[in-house]
């Protein structure tokens, strides 16, 4: 036997020294075992040495440095990787496909990815069907609906709430693209519910282009708008209430603007069905920033039309109101702290303001066209915070005939309160312990329909009849095929540098009680709030033993605009310090050790994961970082990079420049650090983190210590910033991910089944 697997192990095993006297010593210990069980061990032996030797012999492609030189503030910046900035350039897309070629071959290699792949297939492919983004218009239900083994998510409409499985589907994108490479952005039924305003993407770009289609037959009718959505600043619609036309947000076309500005300057337009959308009527925005992002809103009693804008992504808007006579009023400024508007039934307007309440205030412009500056307290300030809703999200402000429905947010999980329109409370819906509340629609009279999830229940569709206060389930809710009652939540806290309290969300195999392996996930940045979400391809951890948990750290918006303020800007080193602090707690509570944490995060939590990796590079064994931010002095140089200017600074700025380089994770890895095994996911068309952050990041760290830890860098060729990758390629991912995890956490992965 030992000569037929010798034969078999053939070179792979002669190169390498270590493991030849490894498989020696095996054949020792198995002369001694039974014959059957010798055998099988000898076949997962040979398994895991020939991966081992591949990965060990597997290296990374070198990266030419070409210095370049900057100067900012008397502060003289090297960079050696400014050539790999140019998408354009060959030599950049053949280091990139060479990269990709060394993760192929470290990835691949790794112990047990098939049973993995298996795993990972059956529970993202078999995931029960989910419903989101429900909007209800004349009796008619509309909804995104999601249903794995389908690459997309597709548009149906439906006539009854414990009927979906009947609805129609509208709009179909794997239909016309089997790739998985189109995607809906978002739609907009009109008020008659006879048609539907559509923005359609591809490649992950987020360009949409506006179709309509007839709700009827799903056929495309009119013309189609071009331009309406980017990556960049995103895009809205809202229609008339005759549904004969809809004011839309306007992205230069070319020849408008220089190439350079087409993703930028968004104007207010309005289009008038069946006409040519080149003779579109402008509304309003000349005067609006470069990168101002536009949500609008019409009332349907009596025409009037709202207009919020944002400047960038840092949190300020200004307000207007468009009066019958076809005149724009402005109801607010920037910096008024007036951060969110919407219609009540009659005209007047909510507001959510934060002018003397840092956790928001709600206030009622009683008569907003004839008198913008006259405001009426509604709801005052309590402990918890308003949260706000902007760029398409469901509303988190809500007012029907009778009731106001307002979402706080507490500390991570959130909540739908009601209240009657003098701002008494009153009965709110039933909703889960630890979890999170959304997807606010109005129904009729004082009905609503809203969403519920935890870590460990699935998102349930919940309709409020606000006559008896009865809270009912809708067949819209979801069942996980992969249960989660071997599985416990816990919340507790760290404490951070400067003595603040982080909270920290523990999701963890009930049958764990020692220290183990563990994902630390976070994010903080843009007042964006880490709810309770349920996510069935988490299983694929927990019932490895592995623990997962949410950091809700600084720079979010889970304690209020303090909580964001406290960490962007010049306050961004809070973030990192809540975050190491969050992982120091998990392992002096005993949860997890450095040798088995694994530290992960995306987009802005990307930036995150770069600074852990250089502030505390013996942090963590391993590092999962996607589509992130690394090079602070260059990011606002990217297409989108004008718009984080408001929630990070700019170098032009000597305060903002020397916050920025002292955090910057591009200029702050060190030659000859043990930094630990890390891998950067990446899409070749992400439109809201240049790429190029994640080749120079990686090339550097490359550098850094060439015979270290391995750094992966995996580009995904046909995808963007995540939102709307088709299912093949989730998976994929997810596959490389836990593949990754596993190695470097010590896990070894075994076949489970769905319970």
């Amino acid at each position: 036997m030992s000569q037929r697997i010798t034969r078999h192990l053939g070179s792979a095993l002669v190169s390498n020294e270590l493991n030849l006297l490894l498989f020696c010593h095996y054949l020792e210990v198995a002369a001694l075992m039974p014959h059957r069980f010798t055998r099988r061990c000898a076949a997962v032996l040979l398994m895991v040495l020939v991966s081992q030797t591949q990965m060990l012999h597997a290296q990374p492609p070198s990266t030419p440095t070409s210095p370049t030189a900057d100067s900012y503030h008397g502060v003289k910046v090297q960079d050696n990787y400014r050539w790999l900035e140019d998408w354009s350039d060959p030599k950049v897309k053949a280091w990139s496909e060479a990269q990709n070629a060394y993760a192929r071959q470290t990835l691949d290699a790794l112990p047990n990815v098939e049973a993995i792949r298996e795993r990972v297939t059956e529970i993202m492919s078999d995931e029960s069907i989910s419903y989101g983004d429900l909007h209800f218009a004349s009796g008619k239900y509309f909804a995104i609906k999601k249903q794995p083994p389908k690459e997309q998510s597709f548009l149906i409409t439906f006539g009854d709430l414990q009927s979906p499985d009947q609805a129609t589907v509208l709009f179909d994108p794997n239909v016309i693209d089997t790739k998985g490479t189109t995607s809906i952005d978002w739609y907009e039924p009109s008020p008659d519910g006879k048609l539907v305003a559509i923005s359609i993407s591809t490649g992950g770009s987020e360009v949409g282009n506006v179709s309509i289609l007839d709700t009827s037959s799903g056929k495309q009718v009119f013309e189609v708008v071009p331009r309406v959505n980017t990556g960049t600043a995103g895009g809205d619609l809202a229609w008339t209430p005759s549904s004969d036309g809809f004011y839309y947000t306007h992205h230069p076309r070319p020849g408008e603007r220089d190439e350079s500005d087409l993703n930028f300057y968004q104007q207010l337009f309005f289009h008038k069905l069946g006409t040519d959308s080149a003779t579109d009527r402008f509304e309003l925005g000349k005067d609006f920033p470069r990168i101002a992002e536009i949500e609008v809103e019409v009332n349907h009693s009596t025409g009037l039309v709202l207009c919020n804008v944002q400047d960038g992504d840092g949190g300020q808007f200004s307000h207007f109101i468009r009066s019958p006579s076809g005149s724009w009023v402005k109801l607010s400024h920037f910096g008024d702290k007036l951060v969110q508007a919407t219609f009540e039934p009659n005209g007047s307007v909510l507001a959510i303001t934060r002018e003397n309440a840092a956790k928001g205030r709600v206030i009622r412009l009683p008569d907003p066209v004839n008198e913008p500056n006259k405001q009426l307290p509604v709801i005052g300030e309590n402990n918890d915070t308003v949260v706000t809703s902007f760029y398409r999200a469901p509303p988190s402000l809500l007012a029907t005939q009778d009731r106001i429905y307002v979402t706080y947010q507490l500390g991570g999980p959130s909540e739908i309160r009601v209240f009657d329109h003098d701002g008494q409370q009153l009965a709110a819906p039933k909703q889960l312990p630890i979890s999170s509340v959304g997807g606010l629609e109005h129904l009729t009279d004082n009905d609503v329909l809203f969403s519920n999830a935890s870590y460990v229940q699935p998102t349930q569709w919940l309709r409020f009849d606000a006559s008896n206060n009865k809270t009912i389930r809708t067949a819209l809710s979801s069942q996980s095929k992969v249960g989660f009652s071997d599985v416990a939540v816990s919340r507790e806290f760290a404490t951070s540098k400067d003595g603040t309290q982080i909270p920290v969300n523990i999701i963890r195999p009930k049958s764990t009680t020692n220290a183990g392996p563990l994902v630390l996930y976070g994010y903080g940045g843009y007042g964006i709030n880490l709810t309770p979400g349920f996510n069935a391809a988490n299983k694929v951890l927990l019932e490895q033993g592995v623990t997962y948990v949410v950091a809700n750290i600084r720079g979010g918006g889970e304690y209020g605009e303090q909580w964001h303020l406290d960490g962007n800007l010049t306050n961004k080193q809070n973030v990192f310090d809540d975050f190491h602090a969050a992982a120091k707690y998990l392992i002096e509570k005993g949860y997890t050790t450095s040798e088995q944490l694994a530290i992960m995060g995306g987009s802005n939590g990307g930036l995150l994961m770069g600074a852990m990796l250089t502030q505390h590079p013996d942090l963590a064994k391993c590092v999962v970082s996607s589509v992130g931010i690394y090079d602070m002095l260059r990011v606002e140089l990217s297409p989108n990079g004008s718009f984080n200017i408001p929630e990070f600074g700019t170098v032009k700025d000597p305060k903002h420049f020397n916050a920025l380089r002292a955090y910057s994770p591009f200029h702050n890895v060190r030659d000859g650090v043990e930094y630990p095994a890390t891998i950067f996911f990446t899409g070749a068309n992400d439109p809201r983190v240049d790429p190029m952050q994640s080749r120079k990041m990686t090339a550097r760290m490359q550098a850094a210590n060439p015979g270290g830890a391995p750094v992966l860098l995996r580009t995904s060729a046909n995808s963007g910033h995540g939102g709307d990758t088709g299912l093949s390629q989730r998976i994929e991912e997810s596959v490389d991910r836990n593949a990754f995890l596993f190695y470097h956490l010590g896990v070894e992965s075994e076949r489970h089944s769905p319970h």
